[in-house]
Order: C-alpha cells, then structure tokens, then sequence
C-alpha cells in the first residue's frame, strides 16, 4: 500500500459540470389542439455537443410513438449562496434536478437552457413563461453536489425567537 500524501494546499474547486438533458416527444393522447407533448425526463452528466450541420436533435431513443432526444451544451453550476437549497433538496425522499426551458408554443419543443440542484432557483423561474421539469438526480451529480454541500454548507441551529409580553407592557406604560 502506498502512503496518501496529505496538503494543506487549496484545491481548485469545481463548480459547473457539464450536462446532457433528455427530452421525450410523445404523441397527446387526450389533446385535440396539439399532437405531441414534450417533456424533459432526464439529465446525464457529461457534455454532447452537436455539431454545426445538425438542425435536428440526435434520437436516443424511438419505440415507434415516443421518442428520446438529447439536448447537449448546458452546464449545472454551483453557487455557495444556494448550499441550503441543494441540501434541502438532497435531503429529500426523491431529490431532483431542475431543468428550466422556454417554450414557444404549446406543442412546440422546449428549449431548455438552465439546469439546476436548487428548488429556488427553478422556483424563480415559474413567476416567467418558462417551463421547469423536475427529473431524476443522476448519481455523478449526486455525489458532486454532496461534496460540495459538505464543503461549503454549515446548518444553522434554529433558535425559538422571545415572544414580547403585549400585556405586561401596556400595564406598566403610562397613560
């Protein structure tokens, strides 16, 4: 076995990591005015970036009704004002990713171009006409997002706050 070397250097830190978002097509069932519905059912780490001649989404996926795209060139960036909100989140029975997208018009595809670990940041967005769909955690980010929480996130021990005594006071006030 090897010795570990230990520092007590700074380690640059990684804040972004790159993602994949996939989006699925399938055809509306109960919906007269629009003939597909689109939705975002997952984020794969790592980048997939199209090249310059692609107009269309490369298929992942194609079971004759619904298919899989990948949206490729988005980053998922972590900020130290967010650490409550990541932690929140991944304390949660189901922790998500949030991938925030415009679209045009119903039917049309969502564009999707933020992805985030914090529930208030995709909250802010839903105030717009910007679409959030909440997908799975994958288990690289998972475990990034858990290392940078544990780095950056100390929880504050909340504190009953004194209630003021109303009563007392407006007895003891002159009049």
């Amino acid at each position: 076995m090897q010795p570990v070397e230990l520092s007590d250097q700074q380690v640059p830190e990684v804040t972004d990591m790159p993602v994949t978002v996939v989006l699925e097509r399938r055809p509306a069932q109960l919906q007269q005015w629009v003939d597909h519905l689109w939705e975002a059912v997952g984020v794969v780490a790592g980048s997939f970036a199209l090249s310059a001649e692609r107009e269309a989404l490369p298929v992942v996926d194609d079971d004759g009704g619904t298919q899989r795209f990948l949206v490729g060139g988005l980053r998922l960036h972590l900020n130290a004002d967010e650490c409550e909100s990541y932690y929140h989140n991944m304390m949660a029975p189901h922790p998500r990713c949030y991938v925030v997208a415009h679209v045009e018009n119903d039917g049309d595809r969502p564009e999707p171009f933020l992805v985030s670990m914090s529930f208030d940041e995709a909250h802010a967005y839903l105030e717009g006409e910007d679409e959030i769909y909440a997908v799975d955690v994958p288990p690289e980010v998972y475990r990034w997002t858990e290392a940078y929480v544990l780095t950056h996130y100390v929880a504050e021990k909340r504190r009953k706050r004194k209630r003021t005594d109303w009563k007392t006071n407006a007895m003891e006030r002159p009049q």
